[in-house]
């Protein structure tokens, strides 16, 4: 009876050990091909650094995270069939990504069904926005509102006296997003917008959208798009003899636009976090030390050869460090979870201070951004 006793102690003490060691699957999945796998494939690469990081130091109550990556191809129904996999047969807690606001509208209804969190990489609001655009009870993300980018850009323009503005837009659903907060917001900074073009994401030429705007002689013009096509409008309106200054939105501060776009990126401004100017930071910002912290690990594990530092590349991070959070103080059961995320209060993160709310599930403001310009080939605070 005794050695019973002894050996059922023995087995208990086996369960509960590997009770403890079991994995917290998160799922993440992101443009690791595709149109957007420029930003997706390093921001796969910080979500995996930010699970190492916190596996090293002894995982979440003796638990280790364990990232399932999936690639959506920026194809909308290749995300849904893998946040599907993500939620009914993988298990997962919660999911990191996707990368474009198009994908991550996709999904939305399907982790509010689920009931699974979602912490997205995406730009545009409509992911946390309700009424015509659905529930967002379940979703949160990490990169500014385009809102706030929004109006970061216009205080500087008002700033500067800039009152009208030509704006260009890409015709998907970060555009459209970007356009819909200027036409918005414009009228409360004083800002007229005297003329509007769109293009395709994935056109080569805007000569003709740029010629209509020179013709209306704006005093500054607004583009809104992320990848290659922003760098085009930039190298198209100095073969056109534009001189007027040109403004690009919070998705294009990265050294691949500044290659792309060569010397007609000189000048060039636009919103962006404050991750490209780390070393021009005040000492007394609390934003300083955790940027450095993450420039020194990102540089260590050799990422920035690769894929440049650029203001998309803290957002998967701060994704994980806050679910990370949210996962000590609550668990892994999933509505203890999703509040604990939507409770989050002044969380220094790399793109911000976060402090998230249930009408606010991205839980940043203006301060979280400087305009950025390129001087001499490289980024720069603005005057």
């Amino acid at each position: 009876m005794r050695y019973l006793l002894i050996l059922t102690a023995m087995l208990l003490g086996l369960v509960a050990t590997a009770s403890a060691s079991d994995s917290i699957k998160i799922g993440a999945f992101f443009d690791l091909s595709g149109r957007a796998a420029f930003i997706g494939t390093p921001t796969r690469l910080v979500a995996e650094m930010a699970v190492d990081r916190i596996n090293s130091a002894g995982g979440i109550d003796g638990r280790k995270l364990e990232l399932i990556v999936g690639d959506t191809e920026a194809d909308p129904a290749k995300a849904v069939n893998l946040a599907k996999k993500f939620i009914y047969k993988d298990k997962v807690v919660a999911i990191i990504g996707p990368t474009m606001t198009d994908t991550g509208m996709a999904v939305k209804m399907l982790a509010n069904k689920g009931k699974t969190p979602i912490f997205m990489t995406v730009g545009g609001d409509p992911v946390i926005m309700g009424g015509k655009y659905g529930s967002f009870e379940w979703v949160f993300k990490s990169p500014q509102r385009s809102s706030i980018a929004v109006k970061r850009l216009f205080q500087y323009l008002q700033q500067h006296q800039i009152r009208t503005i030509a704006l260009l837009s890409a015709a998907d659903g970060f555009g459209k997003d970007g356009v819909q907060w200027i036409q918005e917001l414009a009228p409360e900074y004083g800002i007229k917008i005297v003329a509007q073009e769109s293009f395709g994401p994935r056109d080569t030429d805007m000569t003709t959208q740029l010629t209509k705007v020179k013709n209306a002689r704006p005093e500054a013009i607004v583009t809104w798009t992320i990848g290659p096509a922003g760098a085009i409008v930039a190298k198209n309106r100095a073969q056109l003899g534009i001189d007027i200054p040109l403004f690009q939105c919070h998705g294009l501060p990265d050294p691949k636009y500044i290659e792309l776009a060569g010397s007609a990126s000189e000048g060039n401004r636009m919103p962006s976090t404050k991750l490209l100017v780390a070393d021009e930071l005040p000492d007394s910002d609390p934003q300083k030390a955790v940027i450095q912290e993450f420039i020194h690990l990102y540089t260590e594990k050799g990422y920035a050869k690769q894929f440049p530092i650029n203001t998309h590349s803290g957002y998967a991070w701060d994704a994980v460090m806050i679910l990370a959070e949210a996962i000590k103080t609550s668990g892994t059961e999933a509505k203890a979870l999703r509040q604990a995320i939507e409770n989050t209060s002044n969380h220094v993160g790399v793109s911000g201070i976060f402090t998230l709310s249930a009408e606010d599930h991205n839980g940043l403001g203006t301060d979280s951004m400087v305009i950025v310009a390129v001087r001499d080939g490289k980024f720069r605070l603005a005057d």
